[in-house]
C-alpha cells in the first residue's frame, strides 16, 4: 500500500502527468510505488552540472529550478524554468552525459529516482512510457517557443510571455490562487532567461504594472488582466499541449 507520505511527495508528478496524458489508476499506483530518496538544496545551488553522468532522475517536489548553460566568457543563458512535478533531467535515462546544468533558484526539495526503477517501470507500463515521451516532446516545444521569443519578440513580449507560461503551467496543477502565483526569480535571472539586462527587465516590469496587467509582492505575481497580458506576450498556450483548455 502506498504510504500517505509518498502520496504527498509525488502528488505533483501525478497532477502534471494528468494534464498531458491518460494514465490508468494502475499506472498511477506504480508511479507512487517508485523508490526515491529526498534531498534538499539551498538557493543558488547546482543540482546537476554539465558533464555529470547521473544514475538517478530528479523530480522537483518543492521550489523552483532552471536549466542553464554557461558560455565561454561566463555569461549565463537560462533555458527553462521548472515547477513541482517536473523531472528536468528525464533525458538522462537515455542520454548518459548531461549537456547543461540544473540550478535551484530557491530552497528546493527533490526526489531522486533510480534510472533502473524508471526503466523497469516504463517496460512494464506502456502508458507511462507514452506520458514520459509526451512530456519530453512538450519540453522540446517549450524550447522552440523560447527560441522564437529570444530571436523575434520584443522585450515586453518576452517577459510577458514567460509570466504567462509559468502561470499557465502552475494553474494546471493547482498552484495558483485567483491569479496569484509564485514567481521566485530575481530580475537578473529573468533577464538571463530572455536575453535582457537587469535594467531592461526592471523597466518592462514597471510598464506591465503601470498598464494594470500584473502586480507583485515579494516573490509572488498577481495576474490583473489575463487577456491583455496574453496579448502583450504574444502568448498562445497551444505549445504546452494541455488536455484541459480551461486552464489556458
Amino acid at each position: 500500500m502506498t504510504s500517505p507520505d509518498t502520496l504527498s511527495e509525488l502528488r505533483f508528478l501525478i497532477a502534471k502527468l494528468r494534464t498531458i496524458a491518460e494514465l490508468p489508476s494502475s499506472a498511477e499506483q506504480a508511479l507512487l510505488a517508485l523508490p526515491f530518496r529526498v534531498r534538499t538544496f539551498a538557493e543558488n545551488t547546482d543540482i546537476v552540472r554539465q558533464g555529470d553522468r547521473p544514475m538517478e532522475c530528479a523530480l522537483l517536489l518543492d521550489g523552483f529550478t532552471c536549466r542553464y548553460k554557461l558560455l565561454g566568457e561566463g555569461q549565463r543563458q537560462i533555458m527553462s524554468f521548472h515547477i513541482p512535478g517536473d523531472i528536468p533531467d528525464l533525458q538522462s535515462l537515455h542520454l548518459p552525459v548531461i549537456d547543461h546544468s540544473l540550478l535551484a533558484l530557491t530552497p528546493t526539495k527533490l526526489a531522486f529516482i533510480p534510472h533502473l526503477a524508471l526503466n523497469d517501470l516504463t517496460r512494464t507500463y506502456p502508458e507511462i512510457t507514452v506520458a514520459f515521451w509526451r512530456d519530453t516532446l512538450i519540453d522540446a516545444a517549450v524550447f522552440r517557443e523560447w527560441l522564437a521569443g529570444v530571436g523575434r519578440r520584443t522585450a515586453h513580449q518576452r517577459i510577458a510571455h514567460v509570466i504567462c507560461e509559468v502561470y499557465t503551467r502552475m494553474r494546471a496543477i493547482g498552484l495558483t490562487d485567483e491569479g496569484r502565483f509564485p514567481l521566485p526569480v530575481t530580475q537578473a535571472e529573468l533577464g538571463d532567461s530572455v536575453g535582457l539586462s537587469t535594467v531592461h527587465v526592471n523597466r518592462v516590469l514597471q510598464d506591465l504594472r503601470r498598464d494594470g496587467l500584473i502586480s507583485s509582492k515579494g516573490r509572488f505575481v498577481v495576474i490583473e488582466d489575463w487577456e491583455q497580458l496574453k496579448a502583450a506576450g504574444d502568448f498562445d498556450a497551444g505549445y504546452l499541449h494541455l488536455k484541459d483548455a480551461r486552464v489556458t
